[in-house]
């Protein structure tokens, strides 16, 4: 019996370290998702003036108060829906950095903004666990129907906190499905965020984002990432 309980722990044991194995090293201090992870690219979307009749933009651009001379991140910026938006909302005095770690949809953006003349634009290529926003910086952080796709939410969500200047918030709009489906139910949102230091600040559901909105702004200091308490797939912190 204690020679088969042994063989149980050691192949337990080494499950467990090819799991972790598998993270990159950057991101093993922090707790991994207990949910699964939507594949990249795979939401389906209408076209650009479809959204434009919906209201969406308009919508969450209110929601959000985005005035001019705000600077704001756009984070997994795509094709730019939103980018070109928010340069016109903030003006010629605010900025708008749009960041995605797929290059050549970077690269597509960069022409689009050179094409519409968005001087107030500028573009920057992140990682999969690290949007690599500069600190001190953003009045908005934007994440549209992107969160979902997001493996590494602890580590994530504790490297853009910083990127916030004094009362930035952070804007996530999404579908209310399970995440494998290319959504995020709120509880599982809600509990991420908390779990490094955010408070919901504000949640509306709109026909027209097809899904909601959650606002969430930066409270205390962050945990260390060894202290960060992950989250079940039910949206509750779950047992240390």
């Amino acid at each position: 019996m204690r020679t088969a309980a042994a063989a149980l722990l050691a192949l337990v044991a080494l499950t467990a370290c090819t799991k972790s194995s598998d993270r990159a090293p950057d991101v093993r201090a922090f707790p991994s998702a207990d949910r699964p992870v939507s594949k990249l690219g795979g939401s389906s979307f209408t076209t650009e003036d479809q959204r434009d009749n919906l209201g969406e933009a308009e919508t969450v651009m209110d929601l959000a108060r985005i005035a001019p001379g705000m600077t704001v991140a756009d984070i997994g910026a795509g094709e730019g829906y939103y980018t070109v938006r928010l340069a016109e909302r903030v003006g010629r005095k605010g900025r708008v950095l749009a960041q995605d770690i797929d290059s050549a949809v970077l690269h597509r953006l960069g022409s689009r903004v050179e094409r519409e003349r968005l001087d107030n634009v500028s573009i920057k290529l992140g990682k999969t666990n690290d949007p690599m926003l500069p600190a001190g910086s953003f009045d908005r952080v934007f994440m549209v129907h992107m969160y979902h796709e997001v493996g590494e939410p602890y580590a994530f969500l504790w490297r853009l906190r910083p990127s916030l200047k004094p009362g930035g918030q952070v804007i996530v709009v999404d579908s209310d499905r399970p995440s494998a489906q290319h959504g995020m139910p709120p509880e599982q949102l809600f509990c991420e965020f908390q779990a490094v230091g955010f408070r919901l600040a504000e949640f509306v559901r709109k026909p027209e984002l097809r899904g909601y909105y959650a606002q969430f702004e930066a409270v205390g200091p962050a945990p260390a990432p060894q202290a960060i308490k992950p989250c079940t797939g039910e949206g509750k912190t779950g047992p240390q």
